[in-house]
């Protein structure tokens, strides 16, 4: 199937583009893993949660593959990593010390790639109103699993594990470039429907 024939009551982008299978499933949720582990070489190194490109991909996954193939890919992504492929942040691996504190994180990505999976197989990524919302709750939610984690990494390491502690190291840092990729995530899959469907004319 080629762009020019795909018809657009597809679930998501993905299927819109590729005929479903088990070999296309399969190279598009390694795709997205891999997607993910590009990005998160795309960081500014701090110290114990990086900035990074990571929650970019994943929503971006997550929207563009639906739910299941979002979900697997980054439950791929999180086993691969753990289980010493470089892939996490600066081409990091394992739960270690460069690891440990942001790994809840890393969880959270998995429910979040779900979540906007799934509203985008309601066609929230096809509306600029809608996109804004589900591009924004999704970002929220690696925040509710890593933040604890967070929490429970400073105390285990012997740093200061309160509310302010981790703030500081895990929200406050990232809320700008929390907005730009929620802004370009947002923007970029209702632009990318409206190409689909200008060049299927």
């Amino acid at each position: 199937m080629t762009i020019a024939s795909a018809p657009l009551h597809r679930p998501v982008l993905a299927d819109a583009l590729v005929r479903r299978g088990i070999l296309a499933d399969s190279l598009l949720v390694l795709g997205g893993a891999a997607f993910t582990a590009l990005l998160a070489q795309v960081q500014v190194p701090l110290w114990p949660v990086p900035i990074t490109g990571q929650t970019l991909a994943v929503v971006l996954v997550g929207a563009t593959l639906g739910t299941w193939r979002g979900t697997a890919s980054m439950v791929l992504y999180l086993l691969a990593g753990v289980l010493g492929a470089p892939i996490f942040s600066g081409a990091s691996h394992g739960l270690g010390a460069d690891v440990l504190p942001s790994f809840g994180f890393v969880i959270g990505f998995i429910p979040a790639a779900a979540l906007v999976g799934w509203l985008s197989e309601h066609r929230w990524d096809r509306r600029p109103l809608l996109s804004v919302a589900g591009f924004g709750l999704a970002s929220a939610v690696p925040f509710f699993f890593g933040l604890p984690w967070l929490a429970g990494a400073l105390a285990h390491f012997g740093y200061p594990h309160g509310f302010d502690a981790v703030m500081a190291a895990g929200f406050t840092p990232f809320v700008i470039g929390g907005l730009v990729k929620w802004a370009i995530a947002a923007t970029a899959l209702p632009l990318a429907w409206k190409a689909l469907s200008f060049f299927q004319k």
